[in-house]
């Protein structure tokens, strides 16, 4: 009977585990780009795993872009630049670096698109970015539903830039902050939690409103920074450049 290696965990699906060591592998460097994988023996051997287990494991890397598999080669590492799909591991979000990081893109991202939206909106995007912020203040506002309501807003926003690429990649971004938001109510006082929050969301809108794209910018900044230091990151390059010390 095979050992199994005890790093790849206990609770997901065998081939998930296998698939998410190894991209940890991959993007901590330890299997660089062009480096061709074990064979599925070495890698069931390694894992104590069937072959089964390591085939769809390797087939779940592949779907992600993270390798190429070349025929009667072998499947190889690809560069970030190289793959076909964008893929965050929920584990990796644990670290408080990688959520710095992964803040620090939202701060980027966003920012820019809300600015944008306040140029480009029209009147069925208000309405929609109104409507999620209706549910973000009313009932639902101790629910589950709050935070769906939190995340379409930003998509909606991001939508009225009318930029489709904008749109997919917040859209991927947002997916991924789920599990900050929910970290946020277990570890603030949920209601003076909400009612800054909420507020930061109007001042959004109030710019989108008001077609401004300057106050959209910052007001969407601002959001991401509270958003960051409710969760313990904090993002002084940002904050710099919302205060006005940095260049």
């Amino acid at each position: 009977m095979k050992q199994r290696l005890a790093a790849i965990g206990t609770v997901e699906a065998l081939p998930h585990r296998v698939a998410a060591f190894l991209s940890r592998e991959i993007d901590s460097g330890e299997l660089n780009p062009g480096t061709r994988l074990p064979t599925e023996q070495q890698l069931s051997e390694k894992f104590g795993v069937s072959r089964n287990v390591v085939r769809e494991a390797i087939a779940q890397l592949r779907a992600d872009g993270m390798i190429e598999a070349r025929q009667g080669v072998g499947a190889f590492v690809l560069a970030p630049e190289q793959r076909a799909s964008i893929r965050i591991d929920g584990e990796a979000l644990k670290d408080t670096e990688n959520m710095e990081r992964l803040f620090e893109l939202r701060c980027i991202l966003e920012a820019e698109s809300a600015a944008l939206a306040a140029e480009r909106r029209g009147q069925e995007h208000l309405d929609a970015i109104k409507a999620a912020l209706d549910r973000m203040s009313g009932e639902e506002r101790w629910e589950e539903g709050s935070i769906d309501a939190d995340l379409l807003f930003h998509r909606e926003i991001a939508r009225a830039t009318g930029n489709s690429y904008i749109h997919t990649f917040i859209s991927f971004v947002c997916e991924q902050i789920r599990r900050s938001i929910h970290y946020a109510r277990l570890t603030n006082p949920l209601h003076d939690l909400v009612d800054v929050n909420v507020g930061e969301h109007v001042r959004i809108y109030e710019a989108l409103v008001a077609g401004d794209p300057k106050a959209a910018e910052a007001a969407m900044r601002a959001h991401i920074i509270g958003a960051a230091e409710r969760v313990g990151v904090k993002l002084p390059a940002a904050r710099a450049k919302h205060t006005g010390k940095g260049k």
